[in-house]
């Protein structure tokens, strides 16, 4: 069985990077959703995303949720294999996670609907003028 290890995560948030970059140059909204524990990571993703005049099209956001919630909407059981030492370098477990300083938009997973986020991240995309109003 093959875990991935922190340096595997940071070189898949590598090139997730630079393909969003091929989308954005072909005029295309792009959303990704990964796991990405580390700052620095994000910070390249960032600066790549963000040159040759697309200051600001890279938007940060935190999924917000405890530690204890996502354990309990774990349906394959990785949690609790992390915990018991199965699986190695599991983020928020034994592998760090850091937490955006600043993020663009915060999202409360824990509290609210999938319906109430998916809601949110139209709702900053039309007000910055990334998408057309749809709701």
């Amino acid at each position: 069985m093959y875990f991935i290890t922190d340096k595997d995560r940071a070189e898949n948030i590598r090139r997730i990077g630079h393909v969003s970059t091929l989308f954005l140059d072909a005029g295309v909204v792009v959303l990704t959703a990964f796991v990405s524990p580390f700052r620095v990571d994000r910070d390249n993703i960032r600066s790549l995303v963000n040159k040759d005049g697309y200051d600001g099209e890279f938007i940060e956001v935190l999924c917000n949720s405890s530690l204890s919630r996502c354990e309990e909407r774990d349906t394959k059981g990785l949690y609790a294999k992390a915990r018991a030492g199965i699986i190695p370098d599991f983020t928020g477990i034994s592998s760090p996670y850091e937490p955006p300083q600043s993020p663009e938009l915060t999202i409360d997973t824990e509290n609210q609907s999938i319906e109430n986020c998916v809601k949110q991240v139209i709702t900053y995309l039309e007000m910055k003028q990334m998408i057309p109003n749809i709701l």
